[in-house]
């Protein structure tokens, strides 16, 4: 609801161009699918993630996945559904889940654009830095419990394991 005496902006334009300037000085190879979905291609330490924004301009709201370039077996989702819980256990930002169709575990998050004035650099910026950050953190829990036979609690715990010193 908007109070009567509030009068409403101008729109702030399609925050896909600024996801675009944004991957462009990355030299990330992308694909400008329609004016509300850009799908982008970036390497990482594990894999090569798939990053996909979609623009809904009626909910003022960008949605966002970083999927990985890995596919889970049918017979190990039930072991990666209970990762997935425990992961999004310690997430601030955004979540984790599983494409249903592909197989493919992805951290997803939407942002509400709606008053406030535009989209920056900063902002794509951090929101990809975040997913590229969590994704790398736990692609080694997804890879014990997918190939290694882990627990999901033995995998993230083994994958959360901070070394201290140099080999």
């Amino acid at each position: 609801m908007t109070h009567p005496a509030l009068h409403e902006e101008e729109p702030a334009g399609n925050p896909l161009d600024v996801v675009e300037q944004f991957v462009t000085a990355n030299d990330w190879p992308f694909d400008r699918r329609n004016d509300e979905e850009l799908a982008v291609e970036i390497p990482g330490r594990w894999c090569d993630y798939s990053l996909y924004f979609a623009w809904r301009e009626d909910l003022g709201a960008m949605h966002f996945t970083c999927a990985f370039d890995v596919k889970v077996p049918t017979n190990k989702r039930p072991s990666i559904h209970e990762l997935l819980a425990l992961i999004n256990e310690k997430l601030w930002l955004g979540h984790f889940g599983l494409w249903h169709d592909e197989g493919v575990p992805m951290f997803r998050h939407a942002v509400l654009l709606r008053g406030i004035g535009g989209t920056s650099v900063e902002q794509i910026e951090d929101l990809v830095d975040i997913a590229i950050t969590e994704c790398e953190r736990f692609y080694p829990a997804f890879q014990f419990v997918i190939w290694g036979g882990k627990s999901a609690t033995d995998a993230i715990a083994a994958s959360l394991l901070d070394t201290v010193g140099e080999a």
